[in-house]
C-alpha cells in the first residue's frame, strides 16, 4: 500500500479523514470490475482499524452518479447494504464505503447463490425508497429503445444479432409488447443488477453501485439482471422468470438501442457487453412473445 512518502497526487488524503474521522494511514487505488472509467478508486486502511473503500468521482457525470448512491446509502438500511463510512462533496466528490473487497465477488456462482441475490432483491423492494428518487414510469423514453431503432435500425443490425428480415417481421410485436409492459410501482430498484454491483457474503448478497437507483415496478431488476446471469452460466432467463415477455422485450431494446452505438469515452468496452445482453434479452423476449428466435451470430 501507498505511504505519505509516495502519495497519489488525486487520493483525497486530508478530505478522507475529515469524512471519516480517521486519518487514513495506508492505500493502494484499485480498478473496477464494471465499465465506467470515470471514477478513482482505492481501498484505505484507517487508522482506527477500519478499512475503507474510496469512490471518487472524475467529471460532472460521476458527481451526480455518486450524490443519488449517497442519496440511497444514507437513507436506506439492510444488510443488503453495504455500511456509509463518510461523504464529501467540495471540490472533490467522493463516497466512503466499508470495505468489501474480502466477500465473494462473482462469477463463478456457487450454488445458492443466485437464489441469495434473489432473496436480496426482494428485501430492495421492500424497503422505503429515500426521496427524491426518479420514477421508472417516467423513464420509459429512456428505458425503450424500440422507437429508436425503427427509427433507424442500421446500429443495432451492424451488431449481428439478428437479420435484417427478422427485425422487420418481429418489431411490431416486440414494440407492442415493451410499450404495454408496466413500469409504474412503489419498490425501490437498483435498475443495474449485475455481478460487478454485488458480492456475496454470509450466505447474503449485498448491493453497490445504486447511481440509476429508481422507484417502479420490481419486476424489472429481476429482467435487467438475467441476461448478463445467463452470460456467467447461469440458467435461461425463462426457467428464472416466465411470462415476463413485455418487460424482457423492454429490456432488450435498451441493450439493442445501445450496442451498435460509438463506445463512450468513460466506457471504452461496454458497447460488446451490451450486445450480448442484447442477444439473451432478445432470444428471450421472442420466445416470451411466440415469435421464431433471432438468427443473429453466436454470442461468442
Amino acid at each position: 500500500m501507498a505511504t505519505a512518502s509516495n502519495l497519489p497526487r488525486s487520493f483525497p488524503r486530508a478530505e478522507l479523514g475529515a469524512a471519516v474521522g480517521a486519518e487514513p494511514i495506508r492505500w493502494r487505488e484499485v480498478g473496477t470490475r464494471g465499465y465506467g472509467r470515470n471514477t478513482a478508486r482505492w481501498l484505505a486502511e484507517l487508522g482506527d482499524g477500519r478499512r475503507a473503500f474510496v469512490k471518487l468521482a472524475l467529471d460532472e457525470t460521476a458527481a451526480g452518479w455518486l450524490r443519488t448512491e449517497h442519496r440511497v446509502y444514507s437513507s436506506v438500511a439492510g444488510w443488503f447494504m453495504p455500511l456509509l463510512l463518510g461523504w464529501h462533496d467540495g471540490g472533490d466528490t467522493f463516497l466512503v464505503l466499508e470495505d468489501l473487497s474480502g466477500a465473494h465477488w462473482p462469477p463463478p456462482w456457487e450454488p445458492g447463490q443466485i437464489d441469495a441475490v434473489r432473496a436480496t432483491l426482494d428485501a430492495v423492494h421492500a424497503a422505503p425508497p429515500p426521496a427524491g428518487l426518479p420514477f421508472a414510469d417516467e423513464m420509459r423514453a429512456k428505458l425503450d429503445g424500440w422507437p429508436e431503432i425503427a427509427a433507424d435500425p442500421a446500429p443495432f443490425l451492424s451488431t449481428g444479432v439478428c437479420s435484417t428480415e427478422w427485425l422487420e417481421t418481429a418489431l411490431p410485436s416486440l414494440r407492442d409488447a415493451s410499450v404495454g409492459c408496466r413500469l409504474a410501482g412503489e419498490a425501490l430498484l437498483h435498475l443495474d443488477v449485475r455481478s460487478d454491483n454485488l458480492c456475496l457474503r454470509g450466505g447474503r448478497a449485498v448491493l453497490v453501485d445504486w447511481n440509476l437507483a429508481c422507484v417502479g415496478n420490481p419486476l424489472l431488476d429481476t429482467v435487467a439482471w438475467l441476461p448478463s446471469l445467463r452470460l456467467e452460466g447461469g440458467p435461461q432467463p425463462w426457467d428464472l422468470l416466465p411470462d415476463s415477455g413485455g418487460t424482457a422485450s423492454l429490456i432488450a431494446s435498451f441493450f439493442a438501442s445501445r450496442a451498435g452505438l460509438p463506445p463512450p469515452p468513460t466506457a471504452p468496452t461496454v458497447r460488446e457487453f451490451q450486445r450480448r445482453q442484447a442477444a439473451v434479452a432478445l432470444t428471450w423476449a421472442a420466445r416470451e412473445l411466440g415469435l421464431p428466435p433471432p438468427e443473429g451470430r453466436a454470442l461468442d
